[in-house]
């Protein structure tokens, strides 16, 4: 037998999964990274709704856990290491020219938290303070980090699109 705040948290995860999916992966950039982190996410959500009872903004609370879990997932040591068989003898392939896949890339190169920033403001569309709020920052480091992840984001799509 389910009570109203299991209820309520199932709504939430069946309703917002596929937004949450979305910004996981603008911010990671890989399906699978994004599905794995939504899915932790998720459980980080449900076992706080369950551990603290009822929780006010439950939407606010699992995008905040998105974005940390994701810049936790960052600054772990086995992330930054990627194993090849072989190492390439020239440079990749040259990307292709798509607008998204530009972004994505410019995106990629982001630090994690502005790309967390950017990516809260102009994609879920918050304001700086909500962003602030989500990010347990200051102000006037998202707008700090949003002007540089804005420069930085040009910059790497006008060398991609040259």
């Amino acid at each position: 037998m389910r009570t109203d705040d299991d209820a309520a948290l199932h709504d939430f995860v069946e309703g917002r999964r596929t937004a949450l999916f979305r910004s996981a992966y603008l911010l990671c950039g890989d399906r699978h990274e994004a599905e794995d982190l939504v899915q932790s996410a998720l459980v980080k959500v449900v076992l706080g709704g369950r551990r603290h009872g009822r929780l006010d903004n439950i939407e606010a609370y699992a995008r905040k856990t998105l974005v940390n879990t994701f810049i936790a997932s960052r600054r772990r040591f086995w992330r930054r290491e990627q194993a090849y068989g072989e190492l390439p003898d020239r440079q990749g392939p040259v990307p292709d020219t798509d607008t998204g896949l530009v972004v994505r890339a410019a995106l990629a190169r982001l630090t994690p938290r502005q790309r967390a920033v950017l990516v809260l403001r102009y994609w879920e569309d918050l304001s700086v303070e909500a962003t602030a709020e989500a990010l347990g920052m200051r102000t006037n480091t998202v707008k700090s980090h949003a002007a540089r992840g804005l420069a930085a984001l040009r910059a790497g799509m006008a060398e991609e699109l040259v």
